[in-house]
């Protein structure tokens, strides 16, 4: 009984966290329409901060609660999942056309993210004794780079319309908008501490470890913002929030999400979750690849063209997706 309990905690949790992000997204992307803000400043702002929301609540809960493994475990599993599973599963439904912004900006500014991860985590390895954590100094030093990720959007705020984006009014007023974000964010707080209580009392009860947890479960579950936002941006014809969605979401997670976390309480940080991390850098620097080699599908598969620049498709969303299952066996069986 116990059990089931624990589960319903999760499902009304997450789904608390989808309707929450959900809200939220919709109000700040009225509000930053009637400003003129392009798509892809919408993307990498709004509505990554709103499908990362869950992973900021589900973070702050678990730092209070002392759950060090699911809060680091969820922003590690969480970025795989939206490069490898959430951007693989939308560029097989539809070819992803990126700016070149992306591409040589934002994609390296969420590699450097993760770098700085892995070293500011592994301070054992790195000095050779002690044990390792992400301190509230580490905090500071990703607040500080999440500050001038901000400063650079903020330079970028009107940005370049992409060939293929198509604006939209305004559908709420400003009231009505920021009755949304405020519901939303009401919904995300809730939902996030249900869905953490319930987490934990899994691991407990099938003695698995709040690693496994926060790496799947948690991580998956935090996710499902970013997988409907991105889908249905694809589907309708605005790429830019898609792509600027999952990259701002990477960066938010660890520089934002992260660095609030540590600030709140030092994570400490087991050696084991390193395979993770490489994995989380294996994803971004494919990604980056993977945009190049668009242009040669172009070439040899004319019914795939949709776009003259750098572009994830098809095939290179599929291997995307099965490099995220692959993973998942990986981590099934290491237990």
């Amino acid at each position: 009984m116990e059990a089931l309990y624990a589960l319903l905690f999760i499902i009304v949790g997450f789904f608390l966290l989808i309707k929450g992000a959900d809200l939220l997204v919709d109000g700040g992307s009225d509000i930053a329409r009637r400003y003129g803000i392009s798509d892809l400043v919408i993307g990498l702002t709004i509505v990554s901060f709103g499908t990362s929301a869950p992973e900021l609540i589900v973070n702050v809960v678990a730092s209070f609660k002392g759950s060090a493994d699911i809060a680091i475990g969820n922003i590690i599993g969480s970025n795989i999942s939206n490069t490898l599973l959430i951007l693989g599963a939308t560029a097989t439904i539809t070819p992803l056309a990126v700016q070149r912004s992306t591409v040589f900006k934002e994609i390296p500014f969420s590699l450097l993210a993760v770098v700085m991860l892995f070293i500011m985590a592994n301070d054992s390895i790195i000095n050779g004794y002690g044990f390792s954590e992400l301190s509230r100094s580490d905090g500071l030093c990703f607040m500080g780079f999440f500050i001038i990720f901000l400063y650079y959007i903020f330079s970028i705020r009107k940005g370049k319309p992409h060939p293929h984006e198509h604006h939209t009014a305004a559908t709420h007023s400003t009231v009505a908008s920021g009755a949304l974000i405020v519901g939303g964010l009401i919904g995300l707080g809730a939902g996030g501490e249900l869905a953490v209580r319930g987490a934990i009392q899994i691991a407990t009860i099938m003695n698995w470890s709040e690693k496994l947890i926060g790496l799947t479960i948690v991580a998956l579950g935090t996710s499902l913002p970013e997988l409907t936002a991105s889908i249905v941006a694809a589907l309708k014809n605005k790429p830019d929030i898609s792509v600027g969605n999952i990259i701002g979401s990477n960066i938010f997670n660890i520089f934002w999400i992260l660095g609030l976390s540590s600030l709140i309480r030092p994570i400490p940080f087991e050696e084991a979750l390193n395979p993770d991390l490489v994995i989380v850098v294996f994803s971004t620097f494919a990604l980056f690849i993977f945009i190049h080699t668009g242009k040669i599908h172009h070439r040899l598969f004319r019914w795939w063209r949709q776009y003259e620049g750098h572009e994830l498709t098809r095939p290179e969303g599929l291997i995307m997706l099965v490099s995220y299952i692959v993973y998942i066996v990986f981590i099934g069986l290491r237990g």
